[in-house]
């Protein structure tokens, strides 16, 4: 029998023509518009966001509490609720020092109130006498205005209470977040190298979080101490309140030390002059410029790898997103945006540098880095201290 010739081979398939790729700026708006639309989504989520971010910390802070209690022999359960108890009596210092401070702020205002308008009409009218016009004038002193600072004593009675009212929602995150804690320690264990650069990457922003308070509420307290002793040396009025004022505003980068001041030095302009004012002025500016510019900046070099300008931008950009707990929760949230954005990717270190990073920067010491990505100048040594 004749054979049949095999038929041909049909052509080979020609590959599917390449989707184009997207042009620069197409990806550049589109990727801002997601931003923008994950911003709007956290500025209308805030109410829950706020607490929720401050049970994180108050957990990540509280999480060491965890390691000698098990390596005692502790069961789980009882390291954790170790954990749980610690972070409440944390969040139970900070509530009460805030409702005396509220409480207290309060009285002073209607205490003082006739001294305050007295002080209000003389600044007022040696403006006047000075060339300024009547709005300008006007303005400088509603500062002064007992109904200003009623409105203001009011208005920090609200936040307060807010906090307050908030509390109740930061005890139960606590509770998951401090339970979850356990559970997150053995991720590495189960899931083998593949993801030991991310786990060294969240150890070493973990570990920079609790540095980072730790040391603010340690010269905090410091400079709450040396400010109160001060101002009750001068005779001002309510030094607890300014020194619980200090200490809390003293983890509010850059401007915390502003804010911090200017209470205690308009009550003591209007119960002992200028010549008190200036005193009190004084005395903050070489405490705080001391002990917050030229020592603190030392001990929290290696936990916050962040420039003066993105910092401020930072406590500005935070709060207007999350509400007043952004101010506070600033420096960590910062972080952690540069930890999820920028670390796990070799080609973005130059904007990790940018933002204060010296350790990303090229020719850095390999020993410093966590896997195939640098994780920043706490992250080498991740590899081998737990978080």
């Amino acid at each position: 029998m004749k054979r049949r010739a095999p038929a041909p081979a049909p052509p080979p398939a020609s590959p599917a023509p390449a989707a184009p790729a997207l042009a620069a700026p197409t990806r550049i708006l589109l990727t801002l518009a997601a931003g923008v639309i994950v911003l709007v989504g956290l500025f209308l989520a805030r109410d829950v966001l706020g607490p929720l971010l401050l049970g994180a910390v108050i957990a990540i802070i509280c999480h060491p509490v965890r390691h000698p209690l098990e390596r005692r022999g502790w069961p789980s359960w009882a390291a954790t609720s170790a954990v749980i108890a610690v972070a409440y009596l944390v969040l139970a210092a900070l509530a009460a020092m805030l409702a005396f401070a509220a409480i207290q702020f309060t009285r002073l205002v209607v205490d003082f109130a006739p001294e305050l308008r007295a002080a209000a009409d003389g600044i007022m009218t040696w403006l006047r006498d000075v060339g300024f016009e009547r709005q300008a004038a006007d303005a400088v002193a509603s500062v002064l205005d007992p109904g200003s600072l009623a409105s203001l004593a009011a208005s920090t009675g609200n936040a307060v209470l807010s906090v307050l009212m908030a509390f109740f929602f930061v005890l139960a995150y606590v509770i998951f977040m401090a339970a979850d804690g356990a559970r997150y320690a053995r991720a590495e264990a189960r899931f083998g190298s593949s993801i030991t650069g991310t786990m060294q990457r969240f150890r070493a922003f973990n570990r920079g979080v609790r540095t980072y308070y730790v040391v603010n509420a340690t010269f905090g307290a410091i400079v709450a101490i040396i400010d109160g002793l001060a101002l009750w040396a001068l005779q001002v009025p309510a030094p607890i309140v300014w020194a619980i004022l200090a200490f809390v505003t003293n983890f509010i980068p850059n401007i915390g030390f502003v804010l911090g001041l200017v209470p205690p030095a308009v009550l003591a302009l209007v119960v002992g002059g200028w010549p008190l004012m200036l005193a009190v002025v004084a005395i903050y500016c070489v405490v705080n410029v001391t002990l917050q510019v030229m020592i603190q900046p030392k001990f929290v070099s290696d936990a916050v790898d962040i420039t003066l300008t993105l910092s401020f931008f930072s406590v500005v950009f935070w709060t207007l997103v999350v509400g007043p707990l952004g101010a506070i929760l600033a420096i960590p949230l910062t972080l952690l945006t540069r930890a999820l954005l920028l670390e796990p990717y070799p080609d973005r270190r130059w904007l990790r540098w940018l933002s204060g990073e010296d350790d990303a920067a090229p020719g850095a010491p390999p020993a410093r880095t966590a896997g195939p990505v640098s994780s920043g100048r706490s992250a080498g040594r991740s590899a081998t201290r737990r978080s």
